[in-house]
């Protein structure tokens, strides 16, 4: 990526870069009321208030606190706004970060001012390799809290009986027309995947190995409403011939009838920028891999492995994606054009890959190792970036992961097939 590569280079532009980061993600908040940054909408979702606060720990304890001499800001903070890092030491429940009332948010934005002063007269004395490596990482971390961020908050709105708007000013997405479903050829044989050379990648893209790969096609394009839409009217969710065990137990738990946030009569959807109509032409999203496998297999067709999605990326640049950026935070319709399309943003792509190690895999050391690797068990792999990701931030290589039943990110699904 190109803006870390430069940040990486260049000791000015890292601090730039810092301060860049960190403003956009106060400035997601920009339309919250404080109630809005206390309250947790299900275990798996965090507050807002605990977002921000848990991304400048994240500084205080791994950049700031690497130094010996360092003492922190608030010492109480370091169990409130630990995540998952037990060789750190111990933290606040998960499931209970919505019981915080206290630090305000007041006093959560005061400290992170504070700790950005420290961290910029830091950079500015400061220039070694190690310590930019830490800056970096914290920086990718912050902004992957950035789309949790905004998920979350969705999620959160969705349950009041009354829908409270993130942003009524945001822009509808451009209208366009879904293409006919195609498929293009995937390479065969022996590929390379994985990261290599310079610019930042996660310990869990590396190293970069071999894998082969048989004859295959994917789709052009991600699956559409209008093509999932009549996946329910046919009996999608009513066939569980479609379905794997688990997925269709959670479909009688859950009561799953259709893509979290649609209207039960299948025309309008949550949005953050309030309801909407459903535009049939747009990627589907929020749908759990459950739900991408069964639709996948209602199609006479499958989820594409991590490999032949990545190896048909690479190259692809992700420069016209729908991410972050473009203003919308909503999946948009097809753009004309030939070959592969939306690979990279709009919704983060069900692969069929269980999120594990590659050969050779080895975690980062220290408690920094536990980043990635200890969640390699039960989670399956979703490639390209999502309409909440920022745009500098993803790449061919990189791989998210969620639980098979997760389905308030911006998930969606492309097709693939033997040839």
């Amino acid at each position: 990526m190109s803006a870390i590569s430069i940040a990486i280079a260049a000791p000015a532009r890292l601090a730039e870069h810092y301060q860049r980061v960190r403003t956009q993600t106060v400035h997601l908040c920009r339309t919250l009321q404080p109630e809005d940054t206390v309250v947790q909408s299900m275990p798996d979702a965090s507050p807002s208030k605990w977002h921000l606060g848990h991304t400048t720990w994240f500084f205080e304890q791994f950049v700031l606190g690497h130094d010996t001499a360092y003492r922190p800001l608030h010492p109480s903070w370091r169990f409130l706004f630990n995540s998952y890092y037990q060789s750190v030491g111990p933290m606040h429940g998960r499931a209970a970060r919505g019981l915080l009332s206290r630090p305000t948010w007041a006093e959560v934005l005061a400290c992170r001012t504070r700790i950005d002063e420290r961290m910029q007269a830091l950079l500015a004395r400061n220039d070694e390799p190690e310590l930019r490596d830490r800056v970096v990482l914290g920086l990718q971390h912050e902004q992957q809290h950035q789309e949790l961020l905004l998920t979350d908050i969705k999620h959160l709105f969705s349950l009041n009986p009354e829908e409270p708007v993130y942003d009524a000013a945001l822009p509808k997405p451009p209208a366009g027309s879904a293409t006919e479903m195609a498929f293009v050829h995937g390479r065969e044989g022996r590929v390379e995947i994985g990261h290599s050379g310079a610019g930042f990648a996660y310990d869990n893209e590396r190293p970069r190995h071999s894998q082969w790969l048989h004859p295959h096609a994917l789709a052009v394009r991600p699956v559409s409403n209008a093509e999932y839409r009549e996946f329910i009217r046919a009996g999608g969710y009513r066939t569980p011939a479609l379905w794997l065990a688990e997925g269709w137990a959670s479909v009688q738990e859950r009561d799953w009838q259709h893509p979290l946030y649609w209207a039960h009569d299948l025309q309008s959807e949550f949005t953050l920028g309030g309801r909407r109509e459903i535009d049939p032409h747009a990627p589907v999203c929020h749908v759990s891999y459950y739900e991408a496998d069964a639709f996948a297999r209602g199609a006479g067709a499958r989820l594409p492995t991590e490999a032949e999605w990545e190896s048909m990326a690479a190259g692809q640049g992700s420069a016209d994606g729908n991410f972050q950026e473009s203003g919308w935070l909503h999946p948009h319709a097809d753009a004309e054009g030939v070959g592969m399309r939306q690979l990279f943003g709009d919704v983060w792509e069900w692969t069929s890959s269980a999120y594990l190690g590659y050969p050779g895999f080895r975690a980062s050391s220290g408690a920094l190792g536990e980043y990635n690797g200890k969640f390699m068990c039960g989670q399956w792999v979703l490639r390209g970036g999502s309409c909440a990701t920022p745009g500098d931030h993803v790449r061919a290589s990189y791989r998210n992961f969620f639980h098979p039943a997760d389905r308030w990110q911006f998930m969606g699904l492309r097709l693939g097939r033997e040839t």
